[in-house]
């Protein structure tokens, strides 16, 4: 009865997991399915598996293993966790080298500290993206003979105790608001994150900069110079790409993703909040 249930769920919501590496573990296979009701185990193999629990109606929790590491990732409703959300986690075998495995692993151990810490580990990945934003603009993009190492400081302090936190709940709540599976949801949430959310955002952390780095009457100049210009470069970065992020990728993964492209987007905020006024 356990393995025709098994079997059944997977078929259902894990299509990537066969009857046949349920029914019986081989030498080949890395990866096999728990199926789990109420944390309890039904059957379940090898070092590497998906434990899958039914948490109430169209909501499954899934939780990859890996190599004694657990991955802890939800799904509710029609989205999958079987997509970008658990691909990180547990793919690929044991034949595909050692580099791979490094990888998978490092990416595990982030997830975990994702799912275990998700302000502070957000906080602490901002921090280190708003580092190298700035450093590189001050390096290749201005091309600075001595470093401003103050500013510096600063920039990485907004990364961690405002962007990273900041982003955190305003993507779960946009999650919380709009609850439309597919396109129309993505394009709801696209209009309140780019419309609403971030003209407001970019203001308040351009204003922030400058009064920290000592030049409060800049403030205003300063808004009036570069305010909509980087509104502009934001809409043209982030909605393509936001577009995607809230289609296709599961809410907790959504800044982990956002941060690669916040890399560049660090280096043109850095740049627009300390480009020389122009005094009319």
């Amino acid at each position: 009865m356990a393995k025709i249930f098994s079997s059944f769920l997977c078929k259902s919501h894990f299509p990537f997991l066969s009857p046949s590496i349920l029914s019986k573990p081989t030498s080949s296979s890395h990866h096999f399915c728990r199926i789990s009701l109420n944390s309890k185990p039904i059957s379940g193999f090898g070092s590497g598996f998906f434990a899958v629990r039914k948490m109430g109606q169209n909501q499954l929790s899934c939780k990859p293993f890996h190599n004694g590491h657990l991955i802890r990732a939800q799904s509710r409703g029609n989205g999958g966790i079987g997509g970008s959300g658990s691909g990180g986690g547990s793919s690929g075998g044991r034949n595909e080298g050692e580099g791979g495995e490094n990888s998978r692993s490092l990416l595990s151990w982030y997830l975990m500290l994702l799912e275990k810490y998700p302000v502070y580990t957000k906080a602490l990945t901002s921090a280190l993206l708003t580092l190298i934003g700035d450093l590189v603009c001050q390096l290749l993009i201005e091309k600075v003979s001595v470093l401003d190492s103050k500013r510096t400081f600063l920039f990485t302090l907004l990364g961690l105790v405002l962007v990273g936190p900041t982003l955190h709940f305003w993507y779960l709540k946009l999650s919380n608001l709009v609850t439309q599976p597919g396109g129309s949801g993505a394009l709801l949430r696209l209009l309140l994150d780019q419309f609403l959310f971030s003209p407001l955002f970019i203001g308040f952390f351009m204003s922030t900069i400058v009064t920290l780095e000592g030049r409060p009457s800049e403030v205003v100049p300063r808004l009036r110079q570069e305010w909509f210009s980087t509104i502009l470069a934001n809409w043209q970065l982030w909605i393509p790409f936001q577009f995607l992020n809230f289609l296709y990728v599961p809410q907790q993964f959504q800044v982990l993703a956002a941060n690669f492209i916040a890399l560049a987007w660090n280096v043109i905020l850095s740049y627009k909040a300390h480009r020389v006024l122009v005094h009319s």
